[in-house]
C-alpha cells in the first residue's frame, strides 16, 4: 500500500496545475507529464521494498528504475523525501540509523539523476567518497537546499504541509494542491530557483507570493527556467505523508472529490 500511496502522491502534485511547474497543462522542453507519470510508477515497487532496505539503498533503487522509463531528473528530491518515511513507523528512527553507506547510496543516486546546478562545494560534495553519514551531509547542505532541510529538522515542512493539509479538507485536490505550493513559496525562498538563478531571484517569487500576487507572469518571463522544482518536492512529500497517516483517504471520496475539475 505504501507504494501505491507513494504514486498517488506524485500523480496528484504532477497534473495539478501549479504556476511554474509542469502540469497536466504544461510541458517543458525537456520534461512532460507522461515523464513525470512514468516515473510515479516507476518507483512505487521500490518505496514498497523500503522497509527491508536502508534509505540509501531505497533512493538509489528508485532512481535507477526511475532510469529505465525516463532520461532526465524527474524524481531525485521526491525519492530523497519519500525513502525515510517509508523505511518504518517514525521519522526521528529513519533519522537516526542513516549511516556512511546510506550516504554512499545517495551520491551514486544523485549522480545518476544528474540534477541541474549542483557545482562544487568544499565539504563532502557528491562527486567525492563520502565520509560522513547522510544525515550529517544534509546537515552540511541544509542552509542552501530545502531537501537537505528536512532531514536536519525532523522533515519539519512535510509534517507542516501535511497538516496543512489536513484543513484544506473538502477542498478538490487540484484546489488543495495548488494552495499548498503558494504555502511552501511564502515559507521558504525555493532552492532549485536559487541554485539555478540565484537567491535574488528566489526571494522575488517568495515576496510576490507574499504579498498574494498572481506569480504567473514571474514565471513566463523566463519560462521555463523558473521553476520551483524544490517546493513541487516538498508538495509530493506532504501528499505522501498525508496518504500514509490517513489524513487523506483513498479512494478521493469525501473529504476530497474523486476527480480534478
Amino acid at each position: 500500500m505504501i507504494g501505491l500511496h507513494a504514486q498517488i502522491a506524485c500523480i496528484l502534485e504532477a497534473v495539478a496545475r501549479k504556476p511554474g511547474n509542469v502540469h497536466r497543462l504544461q510541458d517543458f522542453p525537456d520534461l512532460t507529464l507522461v515523464d513525470l507519470l512514468l516515473s510515479a510508477a516507476a518507483i512505487a515497487p521500490e518505496i514498497d521494498r523500503a522497509e527491508t532496505r536502508s534509505v540509501g539503498q531505497t533512493v538509489l533503487a528508485c532512481i535507477e528504475a526511475t532510469r529505465r522509463v525516463v532520461s532526465t531528473n524527474t524524481n531525485l528530491g521526491i525519492v530523497l523525501l519519500f525513502a525515510p518515511m517509508a523505511a518504518g513507523p517514525d521519522i526521528e528512527s529513519a533519522m537516526a540509523n542513516l549511516t556512511v553507506a546510506d550516504c554512499r547510496d545517495v551520491y551514486s543516486a544523485i549522480r545518476l539523476a544528474n540534477p541541474g546546478g549542483l557545482g562544487r562545494v568544499p565539504r563532502q560534495d557528491v562527486a567525492d567518497e563520502p565520509e560522513v553519514t547522510l544525515l550529517e551531509a544534509m546537515r552540511l547542505a541544509s542552509d542552501r537546499d530545502l531537501i537537505a532541510r528536512q532531514y536536519a529538522t525532523g522533515f519539519e515542512d512535510v509534517i507542516a504541509g501535511a497538516e496543512r493539509l489536513r484543513a484544506s479538507r473538502g477542498q478538490a485536490p487540484e484546489a488543495a494542491v495548488v494552495e499548498l505550493q503558494q504555502f511552501f513559496l511564502r515559507r521558504h525562498p525555493d532552492s532549485l530557483i536559487a541554485r539555478k538563478r540565484g537567491l535574488a531571484e528566489a526571494a522575488e517569487l517568495q515576496l510576490i507570493v507574499k504579498r498574494g500576487e498572481d506569480p504567473g507572469g514571474w514565471f513566463a518571463a523566463e519560462f521555463p527556467r523558473r521553476n520551483p522544482g524544490a517546493v513541487a518536492d516538498l508538495v509530493a512529500a506532504s501528499l505522501f505523508r498525508a496518504l500514509k497517516e490517513g489524513i487523506i483517504s483513498m479512494p478521493l471520496t469525501p473529504p476530497w472529490p474523486p476527480y480534478l475539475p
